[in-house]
C-alpha cells in the first residue's frame, strides 16, 4: 500500500492509448497512486521468481487491471498472460484473471468455448488445408477469413464463393502467417452490430457500431460510428450467457441481430471502453476501478 493506505493497483496498457490513459487516471484518483505496466518492457528473474518493471518489482502491487497486451493481433500475447498467470499465481490479483482472457484471447478458443455452450454463431469453419478452405467458401457463397489474433476487422479478407482466384487468395492468407484457415460465413445484418457489456457478470450497458453504406464491417477503422442502443432482453439474455462462458470482470460481447435471431460473433476481454463512453457518456474505467477497490477490501 502507499502511504495513505490505499492500494498499489497497475494498469497494463499502452503509453498514450485511450482507454489505457482512462484507466490510469480513475486508478489515480481512487488510490493515489499510478503506474503503467507495459508488457514488452517487464522481465522476469527466475533468481528471485519475481517480474520487473525497472525497478519496480511487480509482485509489489496490490492489484493489475489489463487493458491492453500491446499492439492488436500479436500472438505473443498468450506467452505475457502466461507470466501474468505467474504474476496471479505468486498472489496478485488480476482483472481479468489472464487464465480466462486466455480462453478467448484468439477466435479459435473463443469459438469453441462459444459453441460448447450453445451460443449461436455464423457457420463458422477451421482448418489448415488449403483445398477444405475452398470448398467451405463455395458452399457459403461468400466467407470472410479471419486471422485467429486481430481487431477491428484487420487483416480480414472477404471471398466470393464462384471468385476464379479463391484458392490463390487463400494460399496467401495462409502464407501471410496464418496456419490456421478460420473461415465464417458472411452473415448480412442490418448495418450495425452490438457491443453489450458487463462487469462482474452484470450487464452495464450496450452501444451499437454502425457502419458506412459501402463497407462490409461496422469497425470504427472503416467509418463505423458509436451510437447509443437499447437491445431487447432477448439480446441482453444471449449475451449473458456467452460471457458467463469465460468469467471475464469486464467483457464486451459482440452480437448482431439477424431475421433468424441474435447471433454472437465474439467475446472481447480488453474493448469496449471507447464505444460507451462515446455513445452512452458511460464511464467503464471508474466503474472496473471501483470494482477492483472493493474486491480488494
Amino acid at each position: 500500500m502507499n502511504k495513505e493506505g490505499r492500494k498499489k493497483i497497475g494498469v497494463i496498457g499502452i503509453a498514450g492509448g485511450w482507454s489505457t490513459e482512462r484507466l490510469l487516471e480513475s486508478v489515480e484518483q481512487e488510490t493515489g497512486f499510478r503506474i503503467l505496466i507495459e508488457m514488452d518492457r517487464i522481465r522476469y528473474d527466475s533468481d528471485t521468481n519475481a517480474v520487473y518493471q525497472g525497478h519496480q518489482n511487480i509482485l509489489d502491487l496490490d492489484a493489475l487491471i489489463i487493458k491492453k497486451l500491446g499492439p492488436t493481433g500479436i500472438p505473443d500475447h498468450i506467452q505475457r498472460l502466461e507470466i501474468l498467470s505467474h504474476i496471479r499465481n505468486a498472489g496478485v490479483p488480476i482483472f481479468s484473471d489472464p487464465e480466462r482472457v486466455i480462453h478467448c484471447m484468439d477466435r479459435l478458443n473463443c469459438t469453441l468455448a462459444l459453441r460448447q455452450s450453445g451460443i449461436p454463431m455464423p457457420p463458422t469453419v477451421l482448418t489448415e488445408n488449403i483445398e477444405e478452405g475452398r470448398e467451405v467458401v463455395r458452399r457459403f457463397g461468400r466467407a470472410v477469413l479471419k486471422p485467429l489474433f486481430s481487431t477491428k476487422a484487420r487483416g480480414m479478407i472477404v471471398l466470393d464463393g464462384n471468385d476464379p482466384d479463391a484458392k490463390e487468395k487463400i494460399h496467401t492468407f495462409k502464407c501471410d502467417g496464418n496456419r490456421i484457415l478460420y473461415i465464417q460465413k458472411l452473415i448480412e445484418i442490418p448495418g450495425r452490430d452490438l457491443g453489450v457489456a458487463f462487469l462482474d457478470g452484470d450487464y452495464i450497458g450496450t452501444y451499437a457500431r454502425v457502419g458506412k453504406k459501402d463497407s462490409w464491417n461496422t469497425t470504427t477503422v472503416n467509418g463505423g460510428t458509436y451510437e447509443p442502443y437499447d437491445p431487447g432482453p432477448d439480446i441482453i439474455a444471449l449475451a449473458q450467457k456467452a460471457q458467463s462462458a469465460f468469467g471475464l470482470s469486464f467483457t464486451c460481447v459482440d452480437v448482431a441481430e439477424t431475421p433468424e435471431g441474435p447471433i454472437v460473433f465474439e467475446v472481447s476481454a480488453l474493448g469496449g471502453f471507447r464505444g460507451l463512453w462515446e455513445a452512452r457518456k458511460l464511464d467503464v474505467s471508474g466503474m472496473i476501478v471501483n470494482h477492483v477497490v472493493r474486491s480488494l477490501s
